[in-house]
């Protein structure tokens, strides 16, 4: 067939423009493919960044890990110091070493050393050694910039016991609210609180004892030169603890060695109010050392870690005594704070309403008001009258209550006082006082415990460390209680105090009731925190007030 000269041209000019659009269709669909290549590893390398988060600090790069669904990044096992093993052990903490490449920072470091005491403490460390000198940081930054407040918890154990890994003191729930959060491991016991003359000798400050919270001192120095990595804000940092690690925070308070490393205090049933000589912590280490069979500190520092715990834990060994060093510690915690020279900061503090149970005072004793009366009698001599004033016991639940009272004011509840009342009347900045009193449910084993035991029932309230899961937000972590509505709502309460303290150094927020604070000449009050938290005013001076004249005596 022969095409018209007008449609043979028509068809020509066709053919080429389906050869133009089929070649821009190969260019545009190797551009698509090459886009979508491209695409799948930016997204790979974001997803990996999101499942693998790096960040470069002062030692190296750590790879963490990241929390889809809280958005929340988590390295565990930073080392701030180095191992504090061989000719360093019971020295002050040293500055940790770089690393080559990238150091994993997606589990829990070791433990430190010590035997199984307290039975509430699940570890999720499942080593143990005296190379323990590592943090654990969580944080819901998502660049270095963002400058979040940041907490440093110090865990409780009596200074014997405890470890950063704990799930009651993790910091998700924390870091949820927009604050970076970090819990540390300090070094317990023999290995954390062992003085000696030889030790003394060879230090450049003439001091031994007290590296437990030198080790705290230098997790805080690590902070403030690491914490912007993570998103932290280092002018913005508050650190807090509960029994040993209230102890702690007190101590941090006190020690020149950690002034400005702070910003605010919050203090969980503990307070430094008296402490001993270097020279009866010296007698007790060479007294140890010689039971020990240990004729000189090298003997000693060859001791294995586990031979050095096994020794110190048998009953009568050794007990350290908190002690002035001259270093660390320069003065009585009494004569720094009354002189005005502790850490001036916002201080949030408090106590439990039922610290520890009244058979702590009476001893297994029935509490009846004769066998009661014995116990006072016993202890007090010429001053009973003025205690049966302050705690009477004239029934039994009179006596379960005032033996309760008076066991836990002089368990931790006194120090503790002690330090809210000097710091607000010397500090120049706000105290804010707590009393928790929501008690925990009952667990299995208490209802077998207490149908088990001849004794009446202890005094109804919130027991010595019962508040930690409530302050930091880690309720559902606990699967031996059965926490019911109520508590929830009390931990929601307590944890929204606490994180609008740590960002602003004021408890006060929307939807909580209004916590006044004590400065110098204010009326006292404190906030009971419970199922219906509220302001009350202190009833109790009194008594704190007595036991003052007796632990100054």
């Amino acid at each position: 067939m022969k095409l018209k000269p007008d449609l043979k041209y028509t068809l020509l000019f066709l053919i080429q423009v389906l050869n133009v659009f089929t070649n821009l269709n190969r260019y545009f669909m190797k551009v698509f493919f090459t886009s979508v290549l491209l695409l799948v590893v930016i997204f790979g390398d974001v997803t990996a960044q999101q499942s693998n988060p790096q960040v470069q600090i002062s030692n190296g790069t750590l790879q963490g890990t990241f929390n889809a669904a809280t958005g929340i990044r988590s390295f565990k096992g930073i080392p701030y110091a180095l191992p504090p093993v061989g000719d360093l052990r019971w020295k002050e903490p040293q500055p940790p070493g770089n690393w080559p490449g990238v150091l994993k920072a997606d589990h829990f470091s070791h433990m430190p050393m010590q035997k199984r005491i307290f039975s509430d403490m699940i570890f999720r460390a499942d080593t143990m050694s005296e190379d323990c000198l590592y943090l654990n940081v969580w944080t819901p930054a998502k660049s270095a910039t963002e400058k979040l407040p940041v907490l440093v918890y110090f865990y409780g154990g009596g200074f014997v016991a405890g470890d950063g890994s704990e799930s009651r003191y993790d910091g998700e729930s924390m870091a949820r609210k927009g604050i970076v959060t970090i819990t540390i491991n300090y070094r317990l016991g023999i290995f954390g609180f062992f003085a000696h003359p030889e030790l003394t000798q060879e230090s450049p400050h003439h001091a031994s004892g007290n590296y437990g919270l030198m080790d705290q001192t230098a997790a805080l120095r690590w902070v403030q030169a690491n914490i912007a990595a993570f998103g932290g804000d280092s002018s913005r940092v508050i650190i807090a603890g509960e029994s040993a690690g209230s102890f702690s925070v007190c101590a941090q308070v006190l020690s020149p060695l950690s002034k400005n490393l702070f910003s605010g205090a919050i203090g969980e049933s503990g307070g430094f109010s008296k402490l001993s000589p270097l020279a009866e912590g010296e007698n007790s280490g060479l007294t140890f050392a010689k039971n020990a069979g240990a004729m000189s500190l090298a003997d000693l520092r060859a001791l294995s870690a586990a031979q050095l715990l096994d020794a110190a834990s048998k009953p009568g060994a050794w007990s350290f005594p908190d002690l002035i060093d001259g270093y660390f510690f320069t003065r009585q915690p009494i004569e720094v704070l009354e002189a005005g020279e502790e850490a001036h900061v916002p201080l949030l503090v408090g106590w439990n309403s039922a610290e520890i149970p009244y058979q702590a005072f009476t001893q297994g004793d029935m509490p009846t008001p004769e066998n009661y009366a014995k116990k006072v009698n016993a202890r007090y001599g010429s001053d009973a009258d003025a205690v049966f004033k302050l705690y009477p016991g004239n029934t039994q639940d009179e006596v379960i209550k005032s033996a309760t009272a008076l066991a836990s004011d002089n368990f931790i509840v006194y120090g503790t006082w002690k330090w809210a009342d000097l710091q607000s009347k010397t500090s120049g900045k706000p105290v804010y006082r707590y009393v928790f009193s929501t008690p925990r449910p009952q667990s299995d084993e208490d209802i077998k415990r207490a149908a088990a035991s001849k004794m009446p029932p202890a005094l109804v309230g919130a027991s010595h460390a019962s508040e930690i899961e409530f302050a930091m937000g880690n309720l559902s972590s606990n699967k031996v209680y059965a926490w019911t509505p109520d508590d929830y709502k009390v931990s929601t309460t307590m944890e929204n105090y606490f994180a609008n303290f740590i960002k602003t150094g004021d408890p006060n927020g929307p939807g909580l009731p209004k916590w006044v604070p004590n400065t110098n000449g204010s009326k006292v009050n404190f906030m009971n925190i419970d199922v219906n938290t509220q302001l009350q005013p202190e009833l109790d001076r009194n008594r704190y007030l007595f036991l003052d004249k007796q632990y100054s005596k």
